[in-house]
Parts: structure tokens; sequence; C-alpha cells
């Protein structure tokens, strides 16, 4: 399979495999998924993270502070996870990190970045269900997004993943 796909221009467009990351245990089954998607077959990794949006009306200067610990608790998270990235493909991922609730900004980057070619996500296998992004792609998200969507199961471990890929 090759990595490179037309935009509609004509001209070569790689293909951007996007991973929502969170602190959830499924994201390490969607990370590799992506990662070894790129090495096989092309591409690149993207990051999407959002920071809810913090609103404390009271004490203006409490909430900056609050604000500015969540940007910087995520840039944190998105750069530990960038360096899997690294470790695992030998690039440096694309990374989005917004501000506000998740499903809007997810659709927002998709829209905004035709590159990306594939969201990946990871689904909890627990009793508390797939989480809430997985839930909301395949009820009120589905056929509103332009890409595919690949659902990782989140327990499939690494050689599972590998055989796969």
């Amino acid at each position: 399979m090759s990595d490179v796909a037309l935009d509609s221009d004509g001209t070569e467009a790689s293909r951007t495999f996007l991973v929502v990351v969170d602190k959830s245990e499924e994201l390490r089954a969607a990370l590799r998924f992506a990662c070894r998607r790129v090495v096989n077959s092309g591409g690149t990794v993207a990051l999407f993270h959002a920071v809810p949006q913090i609103e404390f009306q009271h004490f203006s200067s409490i909430g900056e502070l609050m604000d500015h610990e969540a940007k910087t608790e995520a840039e944190r998270l998105l750069q530990q996870i960038a360096a899997d990235v690294h470790r695992q493909t030998g690039k440096f991922p694309d990374l989005f990190l917004r501000q506000g609730d998740t499903l809007p900004e997810l659709q927002k980057v998709i829209v905004e970045n035709p590159q990306i070619s594939m969201l990946v996500l990871g689904a909890g296998v627990g009793a508390e269900g797939p989480g809430p992004i997985v839930t909301a792609v395949s009820g009120k998200l589905a056929g509103k997004l332009d890409i595919p969507v690949t659902i990782v199961p989140g327990d499939l471990d690494n050689e599972r993943i590998d055989a796969l890929t």
C-alpha cells in the first residue's frame, strides 16, 4: 500500500492518522495502531488534546492560574506522547492542542486540516463502556466526520496490534 495519496489539485499528500490523547488505558492501543500504520505504510501521526474552558468568574486571577495550569499539564502530556510516537516511528507527530469542549474542537481540527485522513480511537473494554468519544462517533457524530474512524479495542496487546497493521 502506498503512503501517498493525491489531493484534488493532483499534488501528493501524505496520510495523517489522528489520535485523541487523554489519560485513558486505551490510548496505548490506539497510539500503537497509528504508529504501526505509519511505519508499515507511511504517513504521519497527529495528536489531539482539548483543554476544557475554565470558567471561574469570582476571582479572575484564580481562574487564569487554573487555566494556565491546565494548559501546562496538557502540553506536558502531549510532549510525553509525542516522544513515544517518535520512538515508535522515527518521526515527530503533528500536535493539536485546543481549548474548549473535546468533540467540537476535534471536528474543527479535522475540517481545518485536510491532510488528516483517519481518526484512530481506543475503545475502553470495561463496564463503563467504550468511552465518550467512541460513543459519540458511533452515535451523534456518525456520518458527520468526513474521514474513516478506526476503533481499536483497548485491551489488544502489542503483538496483536502489530499483526493487524
